[in-house]
């Protein structure tokens, strides 16, 4: 089949837009977190002034409670443009699939492309869902748009500037039934493994901002007190991992499988499924020191970051440098 480069074009234009309303989303996020953490800093103030007033002394810092229930404009004008972001993303992928006849997830750009969509439709199911079990006062996804939003952005500048390529068609080693499924699950297992890092980055951030308070210092970063804390974040991080693992088994499998259509042998040695191995040892060890060990808090959370990291080398590095049969990147 024959490519529709202007629907490709159009898919293009949809991309650009997606990436001005993530811009705003990001700008309009942190200025709700720099608003959240002004009132937690000021009420502090307030009961220290307080404490002081009524001749406490000795006082201990202790982490400021989140901000109560206030109408967070900024959060509802980020939300707003975070979930048209998705929508453009969403109509920029399907208009890269209805240009090429295909999925649209057969080189680098695409992976991206697909797979920051996947992050940013499961940070709007978790506000979703976060805002229903909240009615009754429970934690305000809304305070890790930032986190979200800043990544994805940063995800699809990174694709357009160096992954980007002109919609082809596949080549023959590609032409499978085993790209939809074998590629479409590793995009899930990447996806859950980002919101997992990005959770596991604030809760080590959040762990040394406890240190510090217990020391008997100000930790900085005020707008950080309106976040989740660190053992609340270090068992979302594990959830979404353990999930993340499991897809990403499945992506090792299915690759097995089609390597023997493909090649009439299920393993090759090659450098992607070498490097795909090593992902899931890392973190099979990661879940099993936090499951079977006791590994919570940092050290747990290392191993998890080093399962990312060389998550990050297998799609940055393998992908481009590394000769073999997978050198389908496209750039």
């Amino acid at each position: 089949m024959t490519v529709d480069q202007s629907v490709a074009q159009v898919g293009n234009l949809l991309l650009y837009s997606a990436m001005t309303a993530y811009l705003g989303s990001f700008i309009a996020y942190a200025a709700d977190l720099a608003e959240g953490g002004k009132e937690i800093k000021a009420r502090e103030g307030r009961r220290a002034a307080a404490t002081a007033a009524g001749g406490g002394a000795g006082a201990v810092l202790t982490k400021p409670s989140a901000p109560p229930h206030r109408r967070r404009r900024a959060a509802a004008v980020g939300t707003s443009l975070f979930a048209a972001a998705a929508l453009l993303h969403l109509g920029s992928v399907v208009a890269r699939a209805v240009s090429v006849h295909r999925v649209p997830w057969g080189n680098m750009f695409e992976f991206a492309l697909t797979g920051s969509l996947v992050v940013a439709v499961g940070y709007l199911v978790a506000v979703v869902r976060a805002s229903r079990a909240g009615l009754g006062g429970g934690r305000d996804a809304r305070y890790l748009g930032t986190f979200v939003a800043g990544p994805v952005l940063a995800t699809l500048g990174i694709a357009l500037r160096s992954f980007y390529v002109e919609a082809s068609q596949l080549v023959p080693a590609l032409d499978s039934v085993w790209l939809i499924i074998h590629v479409f699950v590793a995009i899930l297992a990447t996806a859950l493994s980002t919101l997992g890092f990005s959770a596991t980055v604030l809760q080590l951030t959040q762990e040394k901002r406890d240190r510090v308070r217990a020391a008997g210092k100000h930790p900085g970063g005020a707008f950080m007190d309106a976040l989740p804390g660190a053992v609340e974040l270090e068992r979302t991080a594990f959830r979404l991992n353990a999930v993340a693992f499991v897809m990403w088994t499945f992506t090792l499998i299915a690759g097995a499988v089609w390597a023997q259509v493909a090649w009439n042998r299920y393993w090759n040695w090659d450098s992607k499924e070498v490097w795909t191995f090593i992902i899931w040892v890392v973190y099979a060890c990661y879940l099993h020191a936090r499951a079977t060990r006791g590994w919570d808090g940092r050290r747990a959370a290392w191993l998890s970051v080093l399962g990312f990291a060389c998550m990050l080398f297998n799609y940055l590095v393998v992908n481009i440098f590394f000769p073999g049969l997978h050198s389908y990147a496209g750039v």
